[in-house]
């Protein structure tokens, strides 16, 4: 479960440090408090969205720090472990911040993620049911995506997809075949005959480098030849040889230092000087002994290099660009060949469709019975949500082998007793709409591995009787696993196992939000203002406290009726 959530600097939180417990926990406040900013907090933690505007006014960055429980059960532990982010006290944390210009930057046990690391995490930790979500069952895909999750066959869907694809792409390239046949003969034969030219060259880019260093140096073998001659006979082999005087210099200066060891320097340097121009003496005969010209070798590079350049000039590419170009043309050559047989393609197309249909066949059978128990369970809390009489239904209708199987999912729904089953997205209104995707996220998440569930204000549209069946079911749910809800409801917060107020007020001439748990009195002054309005009456506390069933305990505060 969530141990603890700390947030800095994030919207209208400067500083806030909460200890959750066990159950079902309700949050209440006034309209735009801040309820749902604590659950946005929440949500960047777990790898939700991040924006600038999250930063609080007037400061460089926002952090939100969250530490759950490490789950026993499901992937989590191994997953951490498989990329060195275990942490200590069967716990984990996950860090994020946010700067002012946008940027993010995530943690997981106090090592740096990425975004999509912390997320695979998060998935594991906690689910967010947003006060809009049953807006998005009404759409296919999103239902379709349901029910996959509920089945655990969302890997599986992925597959079918996958060779779904696969099999249309043969299918394609079979077309193609079979309707430009001429136009790919064409091509082949021009490929073959440009690559066998190319292959014939025999060239490498490697070649190319070797060859014009070695035209470099035939082509100028004569002046090459000149300059380590003139060089030779100043270094050693004229009258005045330089590496004869250095030693003499070097002889000379040593016999002085005998009477001023200021020279000792000196001497040194002129000692190095002699040692290197003697080994430049040697070096530059061995380089004249190896040097020679060889009018032949030149033409025949000669001749190389010009053929090399007719056939770059000849396919306007650079000459050290042709064994690229050779690769190319040898790649597509072997894809025209693999694609000129419609009869192998064919037969590939067959098996990527039996292999699509076996994955769509196995989906089917996965989907159907979780289908069933669905329908049963949601139609079961639909008669506790005020709609006695009413049905629902997971329909799979068969239809054309498609990326997403072999059948269509759609909701449908029947709201009051005697009508016909219809799609949800048409039938049901507003309040309809409400409860039944309520009655869905509370059956599909009591199944789920995740240990905290958080709903923000999804009780919104309902009221009166069926708000109290609501805060029951949370309730309910909550002694299985750790239960988060904001709500405006009276009937749902005092269902709470515990409950915490949130409030603005301004502090330097701005406006922040603070949280306040509740307890005994505290609490049902809060249910007594859900229920109350403005004026809260001793009636109204009274009234509270019965719904708590919690005695009402000293008097009324000084100030109110």
């Amino acid at each position: 479960m969530l141990r603890s959530l700390t947030i800095r600097d994030f919207v209208i939180v400067d500083r806030l440090e909460l200890e959750f417990g066990p159950g079902f926990g309700a949050l209440t406040g006034e309209t735009g408090a801040g309820k749902s900013i604590l659950l946005d907090a929440l949500g960047l933690a777990l790898g939700g969205r991040g924006e600038a505007a999250m930063v609080r006014q007037g400061h460089e960055r926002a952090e939100v720090a969250a530490e759950f429980d490490l789950p026993v059960e499901g992937g989590l532990p191994a997953l951490l472990a498989e990329q060195a982010l275990g942490g200590e006290d069967g716990g984990v944390i996950l860090r994020r911040t946010i700067d002012a210009g946008g940027r993010s930057r995530a943690w997981i046990n106090g090592s740096a993620v990425t975004l999509a690391q912390l997320r695979a995490a998060g998935e594991w930790l906690a689910d967010i049911h947003g006060q809009h979500a049953h807006h998005a069952l009404l759409r296919a895909d999103a239902q379709r995506a349901l029910l996959d999750a509920q089945a655990g066959a969302t890997e599986l869907a992925a597959t079918v997809a996958a060779r779904h694809r696969e099999w249309q792409r043969l299918l394609r390239l079979k077309h193609e075949a079979e309707a430009d046949s001429a136009n790919s003969a064409r091509e082949r034969e021009l490929l073959g005959w440009q690559l066998g030219e190319l292959e014939e060259l025999g060239f490498d880019a490697q070649e190319w480098a070797a060859l014009e260093a070695e035209h470099g140096r035939l082509a100028h073998a004569a002046s090459l030849m000149e300059g380590a001659e003139e060089t030779l006979a100043a270094l050693g082999e004229g009258d005045a040889a330089v590496c004869a005087q250095l030693r003499h210099l070097d002889a000379r200066i040593s016999a002085l230092c005998d009477y001023d060891p200021g020279l000792v320097d000196v001497r040194e340097l002129l000692g190095a000087a002699a040692i290197q121009a003697d080994e430049a003496l040697h070096a530059l005969r061995r380089y004249r002994d190896r040097l020679e010209l060889d009018p032949a070798r030149l033409d025949e590079v000669e001749r190389r290099i010009a053929a090399v350049m007719d056939m770059a000039r000849k396919h306007r590419v650079n000459p050290d660009a042709l064994p690229e170009l050779a690769l190319q043309w040898r790649t597509r050559l072997e894809t025209l060949e693999a694609s000129a047989d419609p009869v192998r393609l064919a037969a590939a197309a067959r098996e990527a469709e039996d292999a699509f249909m076996a994955a769509a066949r196995e989906l089917s059978g996965v989907r159907a019975p979780v289908a069933r128990r669905l329908s049963d369970e949601i139609s079961a809390a639909m008669q506790d949500l005020a709609m006695v009489g009413g049905r629902f239904e997971i329909a799979l209708e068969p239809c054309a082998p498609a990326a997403t199987g072999l059948e269509s999912v759609e909701f449908r729904v029947a709201a009051n007793p005697g009508q016909a089953l219809r799609s949800l997205a048409k039938v049901a209104s507003g309040g309809e709409l409400s409860r039944i995707g309520l009655a869905i996220q509370v059956m599909t998440s009591r199944d789920t591995a995740v240990p905290t569930l958080i709903f923000d204000e999804v009780d919104v549209g309902i009221g009166g009787r069926v708000a109290e069946i609501v805060g029951k079911l949370l309730g309910r749910l909550g002694e299985a696993r750790q239960v988060l809800c904001v709500t405006h409801l009276p009937q749902v917060a005092a269902c709470a196992d515990w409950q915490w107020r949130i409030a603005k007020h301004e502090q330097d001439g701005q406006t922040l939000s603070e949280v306040t748990p509740l307890a005994d009195d505290a609490r049902i002054e809060e249910i007594a203002r859900m229920l109350g309005g403005v004026n809260i009456t001793a009636t109204t506390r009274d009234h509270a406290a019965e719904m708590l069933g919690k005695p009402l305990f000293g008097k009324s505060p000084a100030g109110k009726a």
